[in-house]
């Protein structure tokens, strides 16, 4: 008598992008939206992100009464993430340098809405008077300098993010980023997050080091840290298939599989 066959694997089957949490993304300091389409592209259509121009970047407008502070704009970050999220779907807030600053502000408005926190070349904690000081300097005489007029250039497309920057927001956003309150608020912030978060860091990253990354994450409790080897501060430029590869697994921890259903 022939021994009975073993059942065969039913693979799980995965949600729904509709059905799993929308990621909404936010860009860095003088960038747009369209930072995040290449990586948009690679977790397609296991995945929805929401990438939204902040008010005042890409020509967006900024209106009136949503002051250039990180706790104005964090607030506006979660209104519209619930709006965007309708019926209390999850959201993961992803962040990319001062963007990861909106979303740590964001964070607490979310509540349980929020399902997770993915955060590229974010970092800091620590305050550095000269440095800052520094940068300040000189994101005020690059947005007093900037050649606007380059908008109209045929084939400049991919320098319009910076010049089309409203300069009220834009140097208001940065001087709130790098005061002493603002800078040592951050672990605090990082620490009240009550969900799991990713951190990633590129290798060859000169604008925010990975020991600044390492640095901040730690005060997180539910955290998992991600070096890029060869990577800068726009993995999602330069290494769009390799950040996905990075974020996708941690992210089906959130919204696994579900088993399919057995075959009687």
């Amino acid at each position: 008598m022939a021994a009975a066959s073993a059942p065969a694997q039913i693979a799980p089957e995965r949600l729904p992008a509709s059905q799993r949490p929308l990621i909404v993304a936010l860009h860095g300091w003088l960038l747009a939206g369209r930072l995040w389409d290449r990586l948009a592209a690679e977790l397609r259509p296991d995945w929805e992100i929401w990438a939204p121009d902040l008010p005042g970047f890409g020509g967006r407008e900024r209106p009136r009464g949503l002051q250039a502070s990180l706790a104005s704009y964090g607030a506006w970050v979660a209104e519209q993430a619930r709006r965007q999220a309708r019926d209390g779907r999850p959201v993961v807030l992803m962040g990319h340098s001062l963007g990861g600053s909106l979303v740590l502000h964001a964070a607490g408005p979310l509540g349980s809405q929020l399902a997770g926190v993915v955060q590229i070349a974010v970092g800091g904690g620590v305050y550095q008077p000269r440095p800052f000081a520094q940068v300040r300097r000189s994101g005020v005489v690059f947005l007093q300098l900037r050649p606007r007029w380059l908008v109209h250039v045929p084939g400049s497309s991919s320098l319009h993010s910076p010049l089309l920057a409203d300069r009220r927001a834009a140097q208001g956003l940065l001087a709130c980023s790098l005061r002493r309150s603002a800078v040592q608020q951050l672990p605090g912030l990082t620490a009240a997050l009550s969900v799991p978060s990713l951190w990633i860091a590129g290798s060859n990253d000169r604008v925010m080091e990975p020991r600044y990354v390492r640095h901040l994450a730690g005060y997180a409790s539910q955290h998992d840290l991600r070096v890029l080897a060869g990577a800068g501060h726009l993995p999602m430029l330069g290494r769009p298939r390799e950040l996905a590869d990075t974020i996708r697994p941690w992210l089906d921890q959130i919204a696994p599989p579900r088993p399919s259903p057995v075959e009687p």
